[in-house]
């Protein structure tokens, strides 16, 4: 029984397998090897599109976009953060304006920085 080191082709995550287990994985994912984790959401994928072999390219295709954006640089995540937090900020102030009364929509209460 020999073990080999593989790495999954969506998050990198690297395992020990026997080369038995790893030929049985590519088989069902197109010929990549995908971890456990990866290969259950590509599988919610596919539940999803209910295509066969379309379906299975394109639910890894997906997946590891997914996996791409989550291992993104820290500094890309922050600034993804940032731009939320002043989204949901904006959104707030359009609709604490939005019930004040007519004459006060020009008022600094809309438009304070705070």
């Amino acid at each position: 029984m020999d073990i080999e080191s593989v790495r999954c082709a969506c998050c990198g995550l690297e395992e020990d397998c026997t080369q038995e287990y790893i030929e049985n994985v590519k088989a069902n994912f197109g010929g990549k090897w995908l971890c456990g984790l990866c290969s259950e959401a590509v599988g919610d994928e596919l539940s999803k599109d209910r295509r066969e072999q379309d379906g299975i390219e394109d639910a890894i295709k997906a997946h590891m976009a997914f996996c791409r954006m989550a291992l993104s640089s820290p500094a890309v995540k922050v600034a993804d953060g940032m731009k939320e937090m002043l989204r949901k900020r904006s959104k707030d102030k359009v609709i604490l304006c939005s019930s004040l009364p007519l004459e006060n929509i020009y008022s600094e209460v809309c438009f304070s920085p705070n």
